[in-house]
């Protein structure tokens, strides 16, 4: 039973750094972040925050989240503002590539879908016929 209270404290504090994220004036920190998960210990002590950075360049994905983590004070305090929980956490932010590694399969797989219809267009070579 005690899970789920977590994964909804979780989902919450997912929520609401979001809300923060989002209204952040820092320039270096990318309009296209998304808070992925917030894996909370049961104590509150501590709040891994999975990131996703949408953009083709691998150093603008790294400094926004090295942003995060500079200013993961003023985050924590705006989070303590906003929600009541006992306990404000702190927070490690993490980059998250799974989105990232999605749309790179999917595009593989588009690629190889589009060269097989081809194949299958102009698919009378004398070499396959032997």
């Amino acid at each position: 039973m005690p899970s789920v209270r977590y994964d909804r404290v979780n989902e919450e504090i997912k929520k609401t750094l979001s809300e923060i994220v989002r209204e952040m004036k820092d320039p270096r920190i990318s309009p296209m972040t998304t808070i992925l998960i917030v894996e909370a210990t049961n104590d509150l002590k501590l709040a891994k925050v999975r990131v996703s950075v949408y953009d083709k360049d691998d150093a603008v994905r790294k400094l926004t989240v090295e942003q995060l983590n500079r200013a993961e004070g003023f985050i924590a305090r705006e989070l303590g503002r906003r929600m009541e929980i006992r306990r404000i956490p702190t927070l490690k932010f993490l980059l998250d590539d799974s989105i990232e590694y999605s749309v790179h399969i999917a595009e593989i797989i588009d690629k190889l879908r589009s060269e097989r219809k081809d194949d299958a267009l102009g698919g009378d070579d004398d070499e396959h016929k032997q």
